[in-house]
């Protein structure tokens, strides 16, 4: 009885389940199939049933010759398919991703009278993975610096000063207004510094109050104040041998400036409620969006403290200074989203971008990363229009006088780049690097990648 049941049942029971199921003949001729293979692969039961199970286009199908000369699959020679991943057409022509599973069917005597095969769509999956790969050739490619991006000469610039401070153990102070990145700038000294394999710390100077920031920093023993109930070390001591984050250091108070002053000379702390001196060695990375020489003409910051720290000065441009960079921050961002989103936006239109030209960009390259989380929460279409962009850039309409086409590619920019500045120079390719902040063997190997005839290029 229960045999009966089941078998009453089994149909249901197939076409339950989301892996598309084929059950082929000896001859490889399809005699069923399950809801879910024909969701697959837009097929229908009458469409497939009666034809070979060639007519779905499986690129890793293969015919074998039976000893009577008929065609056989090859899964009649081997016996079975385990997780082999190939590529199906579906019925509107769209190539689909699938992992298939094969095994023969045999009657009560071990004869075999036919196969049959699961089909699980993993099209998102493999989409996922060809974007995450592109996201991390975009982050290692020559359009940026350790997760920064940018071929502006202000940018390139940058980047030397970066690559020459991390192999130097002297005080770097990063100046630069509120999202230009300082936090990427230190982290970019660091893993690629000689102090890379020890700790990396932060430590936000204007988050704490005064008592918990000198605690933070230097520790404490038990009982220095209320609520210490045992010993602590600080940053300084868990930073030991690698590189200490201070940022907004234009925030830190007078008293703490001079702890931190004896640190950067003797290269010891005491701990608070102590006077035991402690030795580290810890390189100091400060950064500040103040002028801190006129906090120094205010009395409000130590003079001797802000020469200690401004040994090695790197100042970020704020993004309206980079104008050119805005494509290529605004493809690595829309690419970031996407692939955290499960909309189908493809990209951004023209006319948007020429919106993101022109807005000054206050909050620099932070505002531009949250105006791409804002438009894809706003946009249901397949490019985000200017619409779709936040209401304080959508307005700057009027300032456009005529929209420009701005290429998401950068290979396209940077040809152009590399283009205008031959043409600036005269040809000359050593004039032409300095114009772009290269080296004169990027602009050869940039001529040769882009195969520009230099007699056209430079009339």
């Amino acid at each position: 009885m229960l045999e009966n049941e089941l078998n009453s049942y089994w149909k249901m029971v197939v076409d339950t389940i989301r892996d598309g199921l084929m059950v082929v003949d000896r001859a490889g001729m399809i005699v069923s199939v399950n809801q879910a293979l024909e969701t697959i692969t837009g097929y229908s039961r009458k469409d497939l049933v009666g034809r070979p199970c060639s007519a779905l286009n499986c690129d890793v199908c293969e015919i074998a010759r039976d000893a009577k000369g008929g065609h056989w699959c090859a899964l009649f020679r081997t016996g079975s398919l385990k997780m082999r991943r190939c590529t199906l057409l579906r019925k509107d022509g769209r190539n689909i991703h699938v992992l298939k599973n094969a095994s023969l069917l045999r009657d009560s005597d071990g004869e075999v009278i036919g196969a049959v095969e699961t089909l699980t769509d993993v099209t998102e999956l493999v989409q996922k993975d060809h974007q995450i790969n592109a996201f991390q050739r975009q982050l290692h490619s020559e359009d940026g610096f350790c997760g920064m991006i940018g071929t502006s000469p202000p940018m390139q610039k940058v980047f030397n000063i970066i690559a020459n401070a991390a192999q130097s153990d002297a005080p770097v102070i990063i100046f630069g207004e509120s999202g230009t990145g300082k936090e990427l700038v230190a982290r970019a000294i660091h893993e690629t510094g000689t102090r890379k394999r020890k700790p990396f710390l932060k430590v936000n100077c204007a988050a704490l109050s005064e008592s918990l920031l000198e605690s933070e920093l230097f520790g404490h023993v038990k009982g220095a104040y209320t609520g210490a109930y045992r010993s602590r070390e600080g940053r300084f001591e868990s930073a030991r041998g690698g590189d200490i984050f201070l940022d907004e250091i234009g925030d830190l108070p007078l008293s703490t400036q001079v702890k931190l002053l004896r640190v950067l000379e003797e290269k010891v702390i005491e701990r608070v409620g102590d006077n035991r001196p402690i030795q580290v060695d810890v390189r100091i990375i400060s950064a500040t969006n103040k002028e801190l020489k006129e906090l120094v003409d205010k009395g409000t910051f130590r003079n001797d403290l802000f020469f200690r720290i401004n040994v090695i000065p790197i100042r970020l441009p704020p993004l309206r200074e980079r104008v050119e960079d805005i494509p290529l921050l605004a493809d690595a961002f829309f690419r970031r989203v996407q692939m955290k989103s499960s909309k189908p936006i493809r990209g951004i239109s023209n006319e948007s971008m020429s919106f993101l030209m022109v807005h000054d960009w206050p909050g620099n390259v932070r505002e531009l990363r949250s105006a791409f989380e804002y438009a894809f929460v706003a946009c249901h279409e397949a490019l985000i229009q200017p619409s779709h962009l936040p209401p304080n850039i959508f307005r700057a309409k009027e300032r456009i006088k005529k929209p420009q086409r701005f290429a998401m590619d950068s290979t396209q920019i940077k040809k152009e780049e590399i283009i205008e500045a031959l043409r600036k120079s005269g040809g000359n390719q050593s004039a032409a690097a300095r114009l772009l902040g290269v080296s004169r063997v990027t602009v050869w190997s940039r001529i040769k990648k882009f195969k520009i005839d230099l007699r056209r290029a430079v009339p």
